[in-house]
C-alpha cells in the first residue's frame, strides 16, 4: 500500500488525485491532521489515517502495512524534528521506498530563502543517512505561486517584485502532484533525486507578457526596489512569515537560483510539461 501525508493539502490532493486513475482505492492511505477535511477522501474509499508529524504514536499506527511512503514537506520552525519524527517511523515500520518533496535551487548556502528552506536539504540528508530507499523531488517555483507573490489582482496591478531580469523554469503543482504519483507507482526511481522543472526558463516580464496575451489587457513588470519592498508589503496587511517567504524568493529569482532545467518532470509525466502560457491560463482561469 501507498501512504500519501498531507493528503488534503493543494499537492497532496493532486497526488491521490492522479494515484486513484491509475490503481485502486484500497491501495491508497491518506494521512491527515482533520478528518473533517478528509472525509472526501473517505468517500472515494481511501482509508484516512489521523495525526500529525509531531505525534510519533500516530505516526506508528499511520506506517502500518505501507509499502511506500511519500512525504510532502511540512511548515513552521520544527519542520526539521517532523520530518525526521516520518523516517524513523518509516524505517521503524520497514517501508521499503521513501518518497520527499523538497525545493530545486541552485545553491542552497547562500540562497536567500536558506533559513526558510535549507532544513529541506538537512531531511535529505537525514533520508539518504537512515538507510531507506528513497527518492527526492525537488520541485521549482510553482506557477500557482504567481497570484501570491504578485498578488490576486496581478492583471489589473501589474507585476511588482524584486526579481531583476532573473527567470524560473515554472511548473503547475498539479503537474507535479502527477509526477509524484507516478513515482509511487512505477519501479527505477530508486535512490535517485529528481529536480522538477518545467522545459523553458522565463522572467516575470515573461510572465507578464503571457498573461497579457491571454486577458487582451496591459500587464506590466515591474523590478521594485529590494530596500523598500518589504515594507510595503507589510503595509498591505501580510504576516511577517509571507513577507519574509516573498522577499526571499524574489530575490533567489534576481540572483538566478532557480536557473535550473532538466528534464526530470517531463520523464516522470510522460510527456512535456505545460507551457507557461497554458499554466497562466490554468491558473487564473483565462
Amino acid at each position: 500500500m501507498i501512504l500519501v501525508t498531507g493528503a488534503t493539502g493543494h499537492l497532496g490532493s493532486a497526488v491521490v488525485s492522479h494515484l486513484l486513475k491509475n490503481t485502486a482505492a484500497n491501495n491508497v492511505v491518506a494521512f491527515a491532521r482533520d478528518e473533517n477535511k478528509a472525509n472526501h477522501l473517505t468517500e472515494k474509499g481511501i482509508e484516512v489515517r489521523i495525526g500529525t508529524y509531531d505525534d510519533m504514536s500516530s505516526l506508528n499506527l499511520a506506517m502500518k502495512g505501507i509499502e511506500k511512503l511519500l512525504l510532502i514537506s511540512g511548515n513552521g520552525p520544527t519542520r526539521l524534528q517532523q520530518h525526521k519524527n516520518v523516517v524513523d517511523a518509516a524505517k521503524k515500520a520497514g517501508i521499503r521506498h521513501i518518497i520527499f518533496t523538497s525545493v530545486a535551487l541552485k545553491d542552497m548556502k547562500t540562497a536567500a530563502i536558506r533559513s526558510l528552506m535549507g532544513d529541506l536539504y538537512q531531511a535529505e540528508d537525514y533520508i539518504k543517512e537512515s538507510g531507506l530507499t528513497y527518492t527526492l523531488l525537488r520541485n521549482t517555483l510553482y506557477t500557482g505561486a504567481t497570484p501570491l507573490f504578485g498578488g490576486e489582482k496581478v492583471i489589473k496591478t501589474g507585476i511588482n517584485l524584486p526579481s531583476g531580469n532573473g527567470k524560473v523554469p515554472f511548473a503547475l503543482r498539479r503537474e507535479m502532484g502527477e509526477a509524484a504519483a507516478n513515482a509511487l507507482l512505477q519501479s527505477g526511481h530508486e535512490n535517485k533525486t529528481y529536480e522538477l522543472t518545467a522545459a523553458d526558463l522565463y522572467s516575470y516580464k515573461d510572465v507578464a507578457d503571457a498573461l497579457s496575451a491571454l486577458s487582451g489587457k496591459t500587464v506590466t513588470y515591474t523590478d521594485a526596489d529590494p530596500v523598500t519592498f518589504p515594507n510595503k508589503l507589510k503595509e498591505f496587511g501580510l504576516p511577517e512569515i509571507v513577507v519574509l517567504l516573498i522577499t526571499g524568493f524574489s530575490a533567489d529569482v534576481k540572483n538566478h537560483q532557480f536557473e535550473i532545467v532538466t528534464k526530470d518532470l517531463e520523464r516522470l509525466l510522460g510527456r512535456k510539461p505545460a507551457s507557461l502560457k497554458e499554466s497562466l491560463k490554468e491558473v487564473f482561469n483565462l
